[in-house]
C-alpha cells in the first residue's frame, strides 16, 4: 500500500520529472521524516485521539486536500527550460513534511500496519519499532524509485510540450490520488 500511487509517490514522481532528482532530495527527506513522525502518532495511539475530537479530521483533510491542490498547481505550471543554468524554486524539505503529515493515505496505510498485525508478540513496543523499521527500509526505496523515474521520464522527453503534457498529467494524478484517499 506504501508503494502504490498515492499523494506522496505521485508528488516525488512529478517533483523528479519537473525539477529533477537532485532538486527533489530535500523534498523526499521531508518525505521520510514525516512518515516517521506519522509512525510515531499513529502507534502511540495518538491518532485515535486526534480523530476523536470534533471537527479535527475535517480540518486536517481540508489543510491536506489545499496543499495538494497547491502542490498539483506549481508541478502543472512549471515551463520546460532549455537552459537550466538558473535553478528553479523546487519542493523543500518542509514541503516533503508537511505532505507526510497532512496525507490522509499515509494515516490509513500505518493504522492497518499497527493494527493488523503482530511481529513481536509480548512488546509493544519492540514491534512498533521492528515495524517502523521495515516500514522506513520500504519506503525509502520505493520513494527513491519514484523520484528517479519522474527524473528519467522527463529527461527522456525534450520536447517543451510533451514535458509540459508529462507534469499536467503527474498533476492531475496527484489530485485524483487525493480524492481517492479522502473519499
Amino acid at each position: 500500500m506504501v508503494g502504490s500511487p498515492g499523494p506522496a509517490t505521485l508528488s516525488l514522481a512529478a517533483t523528479g520529472a519537473a525539477f529533477g532528482a537532485r532538486r527533489g532530495l530535500g523534498y523526499l527527506v521531508g518525505i521520510e521524516v514525516g512518515m516517521i513522525m506519522i509512525m510515531v502518532i499513529t502507534a502511540s495511539g495518538v491518532m485515535g485521539v486526534l480523530l476523536a475530537v470534533p471537527r479535527a479530521t475535517p480540518i486536517v483533510t481540508g489543510l491536506g486536500a489545499g496543499y495538494i491542490l497547491y502542490l498539483a498547481y506549481r508541478i502543472a505550471t512549471k515551463q520546460a527550460k532549455a537552459d537550466d543554468s538558473k535553478p528553479e524554486r523546487h519542493p523543500s524539505f518542509w514541503a516533503g513534511l508537511f505532505l507526510s503529515l497532512v496525507n490522509p493515505k499515509a494515516y490509513a496505510s500505518l493504522a492497518a500496519l499497527y493494527s493488523g498485525f503482530v511481529l513481536v508478540k509480548d512488546s509493544f513496543v519492540e514491534d512498533a519499532v521492528l515495524k517502523g523499521i521495515v516500514l522506513l527500509v520500504i519506503l525509502t526505496a520505493v520513494d527513491v524509485a519514484w523520484l528517479v523515474s519522474g527524473s528519467a521520464l522527463s529527461k527522456r522527453v525534450q520536447d517543451p510540450t510533451i514535458n509540459r503534457a508529462v507534469n499536467v498529467t503527474f498533476a492531475v494524478l496527484l489530485v485524483v490520488s487525493v480524492a481517492f484517499a479522502v473519499l
